[in-house]
């Protein structure tokens, strides 16, 4: 059968498809691609300050956020939620409360006069702060929590809900000075100070026989961060609440154990990667000393590094069967990585002044976050409970970005970049380099086409004696 050439009138189209497909790659793996490529060069992401990122997407965030929130207090869903379903029930709040902290740094340091981001984040963040307040206030929020521990739930153990609170009512009096959360705040640091330092051991539950030391921890950082707001001192109760964390208290490794028995003190499982960060967050400000030796032997039994990536993981060194897998809190767990730990290490290690191992976990952050130009981060949007949390992992990264080291904590700088990075900007850079060439391509052919055409009419012109005369000279 004779071949046929393909009809110039197919052409245009298949150029407008190439064009199509080339806008469509530059949007979504070239512009991403510059996106981190600049952010990697950012000062602030290897040492003290707040990354252009943070700013970035905290502007993108807030209206999003707000209208979230309004809707789903308005929805009144959160009293249909599956009891033990953390994405419904506790994230959510979670959400609320990474989005006030990281605001309240984001604030005191534009108030410091760091004007990096523009103009001041609570001239169009006030409705969002608002919302989110009245998100972890709203009583139909509390179902799960109230259905765990009935009408007195505020003042019943539940440590992990109660520091959450804690947590919003703080950063939203620090940012709004209005004073209307200060009852609420006043009461719920002043009772679980009391519960704790009265019980047997200095640790309650979250839920009923669901205890984890490790919120203790963080939720004794909250208060201590409230009484500044609160002018009161529990600084006594905070010096004898060690006794909770250290001593046969303490697991095998010296560190804060992941979960155990109220009533027996048996450790139930010994320290985990995403426990370890969360209380390296807060540590520092309540024994600075303690904190040091905990972090050292963070490192010492969790750090790893694989070449191709490195970070924390979820369980110790030589711990069996803890390479692959995956849980609610944890995460997936990829060679040993967990990707919570590693996550919420990047808050642990700027904490603690240790931006050797901030730089190198944000640094694979960023390659895999996929920022979009509209000013989303794409994988943490998706790893998100689309439903019930869609800003969380958002919203956390935020927060973890714009943690500061704690006073008088030594800084150390240096990392290294992991050839994740590497991987992913092959990832954003690929496709658009590929894209590229088959454009030039088309262009190569697309003028050899043309050029072979011309000659094809020029010859045609020349059989049927068309030719143009030539002027000829007669010497």
């Amino acid at each position: 059968m004779e071949n046929r050439p393909r009809s110039p009138s197919r052409r245009p189209i298949r150029f407008l498809a190439w064009l199509l497909f080339a806008a469509v790659t530059g949007y979504c793996c070239l512009l991403p691609g510059l996106t981190v490529v600049r952010d990697l060069q950012d000062d602030a992401i290897r040492g003290p300050g707040i990354p252009r990122l943070a700013w970035r997407l905290h502007r993108d965030i807030t209206p999003r956020f707000e209208s979230w929130a309004r809707a789903r207090v308005a929805s009144g869903s959160a009293a249909y939620v599956e009891l033990h379903d953390v994405p419904t029930t506790e994230w959510p709040i979670f959400s609320a409360v990474f989005y006030l902290m990281a605001t309240e740094q984001l604030q005191a340091t534009w108030d410091a006069g760091d004007h990096a981001g523009g103009e001041s984040p609570m001239h169009y963040a006030a409705g969002a702060v608002a919302a989110a307040r009245d998100l972890v206030t709203d009583p139909v929020h509390h179902t799960w929590v109230r259905t765990h521990w009935g009408g007195d739930y505020m003042h019943r153990e539940n440590v992990f809900f109660r520091s959450l609170v804690i947590a919003a009512l703080a950063s939203h009096e620090r940012l709004t000075h209005d004073r209307s959360s200060l009852p609420m705040l006043e009461d719920q640091v002043d009772t679980l100070t009391q519960a704790l330092d009265e019980s047997d051991r200095g640790v309650l539950n979250d839920y009923p026989g669901e205890c984890y030391p490790i919120d203790v921890v963080a939720g004794e950082g909250m208060m201590r961060h409230a009484d500044a707001v609160l002018g009161t001192d529990h600084s006594a109760f905070f010096a004898r609440s060690a006794r909770a964390f250290t001593g046969p208290m303490a697991d095998s490794l010296g560190l804060v154990p992941y979960r155990m028995d109220v009533e027996s003190g048996d450790q139930i499982q010994p320290s985990r990667g995403i426990g370890n960060s969360w209380v390296s967050v807060f540590a520092p400000d309540l024994w600075p000393d303690r904190a040091k030796d905990w972090y050292g032997r963070y490192e010492a039994s969790f750090w790893q590094d694989h070449t191709w990536a490195a970070g924390f993981r979820e369980y110790a060194k030589g711990t069996p069967d803890s390479e692959w897998l995956t849980e609610v809190d944890a995460g997936p767990v990829i060679d040993g990585f967990g990707t919570s730990a590693s996550a919420f290490g990047i808050a642990a290690a700027r904490r603690n002044g240790r931006f050797d191992h901030a730089y190198t976990l944000s640094s694979q952050m960023l390659a895999v976050s996929w920022p979009m130009p509209d000013g989303s981060l794409l994988a943490p949007r998706m790893l998100s409970h689309a439903a019930d949390a869609p800003y969380l992992g958002e919203a956390a990264i935020l927060y973890f970005l714009t943690v500061q080291p704690a006073e008088g904590v030594p800084v150390v700088t240096g990392g290294r970049t992991p050839w994740l990075v590497y991987l992913a900007l092959l990832a954003y850079f690929g496709p658009t380099a590929l894209v590229l060439s088959r454009v030039a391509a088309w262009a190569r052919r697309s003028r050899a086409s043309r050029k072979e055409r011309r000659q094809e009419r020029k010859g045609k012109r020349a059989g049927l004696g068309m030719e143009p005369a030539r002027a000829t000279t007669t010497l």
